[in-house]
């Protein structure tokens, strides 16, 4: 059932605090209450959500119990133990974590949902957000104070694109369908146009940044992919897909590696260096489906994609050209709905990824929940679900700061933030 669209003129601003004596229980713990309500007869087992390249469960797993990390460090030096076990013990401490994660606070800025988000690259309790109406808002939850706010335009404004200028962090770059993709500051000035549109036809869905090439990269909703430099010098403009671009990508450890997701439902892959037109891509990854988003791993080895329907796919740089593995997930596209975007954690090898049940996917059950789901990115396996049940919306967009401690989710009109229960009672 698509969810209802909730009348814009009645949203009020708010930031809430979570109590700390009512504790969220997890989606585990919820899930049997909810297949209660539901008429007797089980429904399918979420077995089927991992009948993919990848063998084993989709369901959350029950970790082992976790080795001292300090003994597998100490063996690590010792020439005992190789360093993919090493990281591998830092990855099975973090999901036990994880467990333990509850919503630490929860803001409600907007008249219009949460369209975009990004976290400050060295402030672990800072993140920007961006909204259908073109609001952004600047909130360090770490602090009291009130979140910096810059009004937009309203409708047609909508901010689908939100990178910290990494040479200037208190600016940002934005894109938009107000038909421009800027550079801008926190106090609303607009610094640079770097694309801009001349007519109401044409807008600007995506955009990436890259601080050692000092290169921006945007695309539009018919299909162009604009490089410029920072200087906002445009080095060209050509049709690299047949409609939208949803989404651009600059590998981070090769910056002249370029992907871009489309509607046309392929994901290409392009040297930077060798682009003569729309037939000069290294690869193109063909879907099934429309493709929302397509991100490289922190240390740019695999690239991970998430379609409009039910499917999330990793690559790895050894075969760019065929899928890794490939998961079935339900977050099917829905037109008042934020594109539900897959993302990696910073510094493990997960995927994290909001859930939106689809009575047609083979693995539903009757009442499932809106979780927010992790995935183990070797295995395919689902290795942990957040749940609160008074923020049981759609989390369309997650991700976890620079530390990798921290989750922030856009669930709609809302930002939740997402921390360990034992940070919460320290503050």
């Amino acid at each position: 059932m698509a969810p209802k669209k909730r009348p814009e003129t009645q949203k009020t601003s708010e930031i809430v605090l979570r109590p700390r004596n009512k504790r969220s229980r997890s989606p585990r713990e919820l899930e049997p209450e909810a297949k209660k309500l539901c008429a007797k007869g089980s429904g399918p087992s979420r077995r089927g959500d991992s009948d993919c390249l990848w063998a084993g469960l989709a369901g959350p797993q029950i970790l082992p119990p976790c080795r001292s990390i300090v003994r597998t460090l100490h063996q690590h030096k010792l020439g005992r133990a190789s360093w993919p076990s090493v990281q591998q013990g830092l990855q099975q401490s973090f999901l036990h974590t994880l467990d333990s994660y509850r919503i630490l606070q929860k803001a409600a800025p907007f008249d219009r949902r949460a369209t975009s988000l990004a976290w400050h690259p060295t402030h672990p309790s800072t993140v920007a957000v961006g909204s259908k109406g073109g609001d952004i808002m600047l909130w360090n939850f770490g602090i009291k104070d009130k979140p910096t706010f810059i009004k937009g335009i309203g409708a047609g404004g909508s901010i689908t694109g939100l990178k910290f200028n990494p040479l200037n962090t208190n600016q940002f770059y934005a894109s938009s369908m107000e038909g421009t993709t800027r550079l801008q500051d926190f106090k609303g000035n607009i610094l640079r146009v770097f694309a801009s549109s001349d007519t109401i036809n044409i807008w600007f869905c995506s955009l990436d940044v890259s601080a050692s090439s000092r290169m921006v990269v945007t695309g539009d909703n018919v299909g162009n992919v604009i490089l410029l430099n920072m200087d906002g010098k445009e080095l060209w403009n050509l049709r690299m897909h047949k409609k939208k671009v949803t989404h651009v990508a600059l590998n981070p450890s090769c910056d002249w590696f370029l992907a871009t997701a489309s509607v046309d439902q392929t994901v290409k892959i392009w040297d930077l260096r060798q682009v003569r037109g729309k037939a000069s891509f290294l690869y193109s990854l063909p879907h099934r489906h429309p493709v929302n988003a397509a991100c490289f791993s922190p240390d740019g080895a695999r690239l991970l994609t998430t379609d409009q329907k039910s499917e999330i796919r990793v690559y790895s740089a050894s075969q760019w050209d065929c899928p890794l593995g490939l998961i079935p997930h339900p977050h099917r596209h829905f037109q008042h709905l934020t594109p539900i975007k897959a993302a990696w954690h910073p510094r493990y090898n997960l995927i994290v990824v909001g859930r939106y049940p689809d009575p047609n996917f083979k693995s539903c059950t009757p009442y499932e929940l809106r979780t927010i789901d992790v995935f183990d990115g070797n295995s395919g396996k689902m290795m942990c679900q957040l749940y609160d049940p008074e923020s049981s919306g759609i989390s369309s967009l997650n991700e976890f700061n620079p530390m990798g401690d921290t989750l922030a989710s856009a669930m709609g009109y809302h930002i939740l933030i997402w921390s360990q229960e034992e940070a919460r009672t320290r503050k």
